[in-house]
């Protein structure tokens, strides 16, 4: 009984925990500048294509002037923090405390820790001028799907999505075209045009920049529509 009478109270304390963790999140993220999300497996090597492909790209992303965003954890999220230290980018890791506990990589100069998942999601989401996507598991997949939901729901102001290599990508995407759009409708087809499938990092940094030139600044309290690229 003195259980059931008691977990009001670890609620009511559990919110000053979660509004200390977006109060730190703003206050460290707001200075750094326009950012880019980086998404991927953590369990990539880095003697595989994809983890060498990512590294490259934050490269090119971070001479290009913007800040890397990762969750700072192993794999696709260490290549992408080594590969804008490297060159002397803002190199930031969003890390989550996990039972399995996750060890934060060494390529971070700016290093958050989150207890809780949907405040992480919060600062991937409102510094990103572009999400870059890797190859990666149910974790990639749920970062990729919701930024189209936020994009196709006029809930997020709109960014580039770009999903860096077509060789996994493939089937995803022409499974999401013959089943979801053509064979049962269940999504527009200006839906498949918020996201582009591309290999080279220097396209990739096109893109955000391209964009970046279009809609100029970006945030997660401007909900505009998302431009066809």
């Amino acid at each position: 009984m003195m259980d059931v009478l008691e977990n009001p109270v670890r609620d009511l304390w559990r919110i000053f925990r979660v509004m200390a963790e977006f109060v730190e999140g703003f206050d460290e993220l707001g200075t750094v500048g326009p950012a880019v999300s980086f998404f991927g497996s953590a369990r990539a090597k880095p003697d595989e294509k994809y983890y060498k492909l990512a590294q490259k790209t934050a490269c090119e992303v971070a001479k290009a002037g913007f800040a890397v965003i990762t969750g700072g954890g192993g794999g696709i999220m260490e290549a992408a923090n080594k590969g804008a230290a490297e060159v002397g980018g803002r190199s930031i890791g969003l890390n989550i405390e996990l039972p399995m506990e996750q060890i934060p990589n060494k390529y971070q100069n700016l290093s958050l820790h989150f207890k809780y998942f949907f405040c992480r999601k919060v600062m991937f989401l409102k510094y990103a001028h572009g999400f870059v996507v890797f190859p990666g598991g149910y974790g990639t997949m749920d970062e990729f799907f919701e930024s189209l939901v936020l994009i196709q729901t006029l809930k997020q102001a709109s960014f580039p999505v770009i999903l860096m290599g077509s060789d996994y990508w493939e089937g995803l995407v022409n499974w999401m075209e013959e089943k979801m759009l053509k064979e049962h409708g269940y999504i527009a087809p200006e839906d498949m045009d918020v996201f582009t499938v591309l290999d080279a990092p220097q396209a990739a940094v096109k893109v955000i920049m391209d964009f970046k030139e279009a809609e100029g600044p970006v945030g997660i309290e401007l909900p505009t529509g998302m431009k066809k690229m």
